[in-house]
C-alpha cells in the first residue's frame, strides 16, 4: 500500500478516535450537567397550617407566581400540627436540593421561646430564603362600645384597674403575647380572657363582653367594614397600608410598642448557595408583581421580599423577644 495511502486511513482513524473521546466526554458530562439545572423536579412548599386560612391562601398566591418564574409548578402541602413540628420534620427529611420548601412564621420564633424543647432548630436546621409578606395586629372594640379610642381604654383601665378585659384565641399565641406585650407596655390591670376560636372571641367583642380583643385583619375583615367592631390601633410601628388612618398603638399611647408579624420560606440547611439565589430572585420578581401585591393587601398582608440574612435576623431577634414577653407574663412552657 502506498505511503500516501496509508497515511490518509491513520489520519482518519486518528479523527474518528478523537471523536469517539470526545462524545464519550459528552456522555460522562452529560448528566453532571443536567444535575445542575434547578428546578428538575416536583416542588413544594410545607405549610404548617390547615387549608384555608390566611397562611395558606397567601401562601397559594405566592407560590403560583413563583412557580410560573421557575417553570415549576409548587404545589402546597398543609401539615397543621402543634409547632410546626411535624411539618419541620417532613422537610427535613427531604433532600437539601430545594425542591422541598417550609414555610415559617413569626410563630416558629414564639414556638422556640414556648417550648420546653423544640425537636427542631429553626436556626440551625433550616435556611432562609425570603420573606413572604408582614402583617400587624389590631386591637379592636365592639361597634358600640363607649371606647371610641385606645387612649379612652388606657384611661378607663388606669382609673379603674382589672376592670377591663382583653381577649385574644388560645393562650400561647402570637395575639395572646401581643396581649401581653401590650399590658406590660401600657403598664395597666386588664384581664387577659382566652377563647377556643376567632369566632368566638368576635361575637364576644361585639356584645361587649371583653372591651379589646386582638387580631389580624384578614379573618374579621367583613365585620370591620360593616360596622360591627371598630380598630383603636395596630401593633406595628408603622401605620398599616391596609388601614391607614387607624393609628399605631405608640401613636395612641404606648411608645415604642412593635409587634410585627412575619411569614417566611426557608429550606433546610445544606441547600447549595446558587439555588438559594435563584428562589431568592424567584420571590423577589413574583412580590414586585402589582396585581399579587394587591390581593396580598385584601388579605392584611404586606408583600414584601428581603435577603436571607435580614429574614434570620428577624426570627433571633423575635425568639429573644418573645422569650423575654412569655417570662414576664408567667406562661408555662409546653
Amino acid at each position: 500500500m502506498p505511503h500516501s495511502i496509508r497515511k490518509v486511513i491513520a489520519q482518519a482513524a486518528f479523527a474518528g478516535a478523537g471523536l469517539a473521546m470526545a462524545v464519550g466526554v459528552v456522555l460522562v458530562a452529560s448528566p453532571a450537567f443536567a444535575q445542575t439545572k434547578f428546578p428538575n423536579t416536583q416542588m413544594k412548599l410545607v405549610v404548617p397550617f390547615g387549608p384555608g386560612g390566611v397562611a395558606d391562601t397567601s401562601s397559594r398566591l405566592v407560590m403560583e407566581k413563583m412557580g410560573e418564574k421557575l417553570g415549576q409548578r409548587i404545589i402546597i402541602e398543609n401539615v397543621p400540627g402543634a409547632g410546626g413540628i411535624q411539618a419541620a420534620r417532613n422537610v427535613l427529611g427531604a433532600p437539601a436540593d430545594g425542591h422541598t420548601l417550609a414555610l415559617m412564621t413569626n410563630g416558629t420564633a414564639i414556638s422556640v421561646a414556648l417550648f420546653k424543647q423544640l425537636p427542631f432548630d429553626p436556626v440551625g436546621q433550616f435556611e432562609p430564603i425570603s420573606a413572604l409578606g408582614f402583617f400587624e395586629f389590631i386591637l379592636f372594640t365592639g361597634g358600640d362600645s363607649p371606647y371610641k379610642s385606645l387612649g379612652d381604654v388606657l384611661k378607663t383601665s388606669r382609673d379603674k384597674p382589672g376592670t377591663l378585659n382583653i381577649g385574644t384565641i388560645v393562650a400561647g399565641s402570637t395575639q395572646h403575647l401581643t396581649a401581653e406585650l401590650f399590658r406590660s407596655s401600657a403598664n395597666i390591670d386588664i384581664k387577659h380572657v382566652p377563647f377556643k376560636t376567632t369566632p368566638d372571641l368576635l361575637l364576644s367583642t361585639m356584645r361587649n363582653d371583653v372591651e379589646l380583643m386582638v387580631e389580624a385583619l384578614a379573618p374579621i375583615k367583613s365585620n370591620l367594614e360593616d360596622g360591627k367592631i371598630r380598630a383603636l390601633a395596630v401593633s406595628s410601628p408603622t401605620r398599616s397600608k391596609a388601614l391607614p388612618n387607624v393609628p399605631t398603638v405608640a401613636e395612641a399611647g404606648v411608645p415604642g410598642f412593635d409587634v410585627v408579624s412575619w411569614n417566611a420560606v426557608y429550606v433546610k440547611a445544606g441547600t447549595p448557595p446558587e439555588i438559594m439565589k435563584i428562589l431568592n430572585n424567584a420571590m423577589r420578581v413574583s412580590l414586585a408583581d402589582k396585581e399579587l401585591s394587591a390581593k396580598l393587601l385584601a388579605l392584611g398582608i404586606d408583600g414584601q421580599a428581603t435577603s436571607s440574612a435580614e429574614i434570620n435576623q428577624r426570627m433571633k431577634d423575635d425568639i429573644a423577644k418573645w422569650t423575654a414577653v412569655i417570662e414576664k407574663a408567667g406562661i408555662e412552657k409546653r
